[in-house]
């Protein structure tokens, strides 16, 4: 099916009635909203004013006050429903995130499912928020900590995971007793209404079924900066999670310090991956191939920079630009395609500026052109580019949000953990080798100084059992897997007196009469 025959705003209607999402919420508004499939309008959502985001937020806090009292395992099975009604709309929800991303079809299902994932992660979660029993000095007492609920938890995410990045907070913030506001991006607000209906029906079955939750439990914040203002403004907010560019991130974080409330903040990365002369090169150009052109470039994990040993270069290289040549790219929802569009006018532009940008350092560039206009005149497909760079300079060290994977020869292996790391970002990060002490130099303390560091797969498509994030500019927050439960949680030190004295710590006497 031609690009131009697509009537994407009509399938969105349909998939939005059927997760019960009403016409008025995204229909007369002002905020447009486009596929990049197809570069044409599906939605024009109604903003809030700043009054009316304050006010979600204080009945936000209101919930809290209620749902912080409901025992953790009771809070982790409205998780569980969630995780439910999120397999029964799978197929739905993961359509719409592809039309509303351009997400290839199995990508946009991917996300749902990482969705269900941290749901079922969760679920566990809720009855292992453990704390410690603390050897005291003091005969007759206890020492321990226990971790309570935090507050409200406002979210800010990025368009290219419009509703994974929600589920990571949204579903250990619940189990962990607080309250959620989420201020989408705006280029992506129908699968956050979407995803909010589908709360929705999970939270009516857990009260039908007898359990005891607040409304406003999870609320929305439409609109554009102004509005994700009023969330890191707020002071009933103790916690922002934010994901986005480090532009973004160098405009939260102060805000939030400011106020002492805490940031997790998800920002940019510039990743690279090392091949090393004992990689397995069909292994390498398939993980190369999904960590650099997945998701069209748009993910923060892709695959940026490619330091290559020079004794495998000529026979890697050559292969991997064939495959860029020849990679399936239009309709994402189309089986066989591989590579949807950018999202929008602006990223394509970015990746020209850059492109031109490495050419003047003497880049030679192999694909990076605009492809399928003549159908979608709107629409910004491009094939992905390999550049080969004579050194990490000029665009290397930036994170372009496009397809661009900068390639480079290396020799010495300590000195290209240096070039690796000589970037601002540290994300995600991989090597291909079979050389136990490479690979395990390169997950030590003096390997990757990125918050992922993978062996023989590239450093794109995190599962959820790891905490997700990464180290300076990047933004240093943790979420997902783990124990980053602990960033939704306050800890309190407790120490109890069993006894009929009261020595005090470290030999001090105090003695009154």
């Amino acid at each position: 099916m031609s690009l131009a025959t697509l009537n994407l705003a009509a399938e969105a209607d349909t998939i939005l009635a059927k997760l019960g999402v009403a016409p008025s919420a995204y229909k007369g508004g002002t905020l447009a909203v486009r596929s990049p499939i197809t570069g044409t309008e599906i939605g024009r959502l109604p903003e809030l004013t700043s009054q009316q985001a304050q006010s979600v937020i204080d009945a936000a806090q209101q919930a809290f006050q209620e749902w912080r009292l409901v025992p953790a395992p009771k809070r982790g099975e409205l998780i569980r429903l969630l995780g439910e009604e999120l397999r029964a709309a799978k197929t739905d929800l993961g359509k719409l995130v592809s039309i509303e991303v351009g997400k290839i079809t199995s990508e946009g299902l991917g996300e749902v499912q990482e969705m269900i994932d941290i749901c079922d992660f969760a679920v566990g979660l809720s009855r292992q928020l453990y704390g410690l029993t603390i050897a005291t000095e003091r005969a007759d007492h206890r020492m321990m900590e226990t971790w309570h609920p935090l507050g409200v938890v406002g979210i800010i995410s990025a368009f290219n995971f419009p509703v994974a990045v929600w589920a990571w907070n949204a579903a250990l913030a619940l189990v962990c007793g607080n309250a959620t506001v989420w201020k989408p991006s705006e280029k992506t607000p129908l699968t956050a209404l979407a995803t909010q209906a589908i709360f929705e029906k999970a939270l009516k079955r857990f009260v039908a079924e007898g359990g005891k939750a607040p409304a406003n439990l999870s609320s929305l914040l439409i609109g554009s900066r102004d509005i994700g203002e009023v969330l890191v403004d707020h002071p009933k907010v103790p916690l922002v999670s934010a994901t986005g560019s480090t532009a973004m991130g160098r405009a939260v974080g102060p805000r939030l310090a400011k106020r002492f409330a805490r940031a997790i903040l998800e920002l940019g990365g510039n990743n690279a991956a090392i091949i090393t002369p004992t990689a397995d090169l069909d292994l390498t150009l398939r993980g190369v191939a999904f960590a650099a052109m997945g998701t069209a470039g748009q993910r923060c994990t892709t695959l940026r920079r490619l330091f290559v040993h020079d004794s495998v270069y000529d026979n890697l290289v050559p292969r991997l630009k064939k495959a860029y040549q020849s990679v399936t790219i239009g309709n994402p929802t189309v089986d066989g395609n591989l590579v949807g569009p950018l999202i929008d006018k602006a990223s394509f532009e970015r990746m020209q500026k850059a492109i031109e940008a490495a050419k003047a350092e003497g880049g030679a560039v192999t694909g990076g052109e605009r492809v399928l206009e003549a159908e979608a005149a709107d629409a910004y497909y491009v094939r992905p580019a390999v550049v080969e760079m004579p050194s990490q300079c000029g665009p290397v060290t930036e994170e372009t949000f496009a397809p661009i994977l900068y390639v480079m020869k290396y020799s010495d292996f300590d000195a290209v953990l240096d070039l690796h790391n000589g970037v601002p970002q540290g994300l995600s990060s991989s090597i291909f080798t079979n050389d136990m002490r490479e690979a395990e130099t390169f997950i030590s303390a003096r390997g990757s100084d990125c918050g992922i560091a993978n062996v023989n797969i590239g450093p794109s498509g995190a599962e959820i059992g790891g905490a997700f994030g990464g180290e300076k500019e990047t933004g240093g927050g943790r979420e997902s897997g783990s124990d980053s439960w602990k960033a939704y949680m306050r800890r309190a030190t407790n120490t109890l007196n069993y006894g009929r004295t009261l020595p005090l710590a470290q030999g001090v006497k105090f003695d009154i009469a």
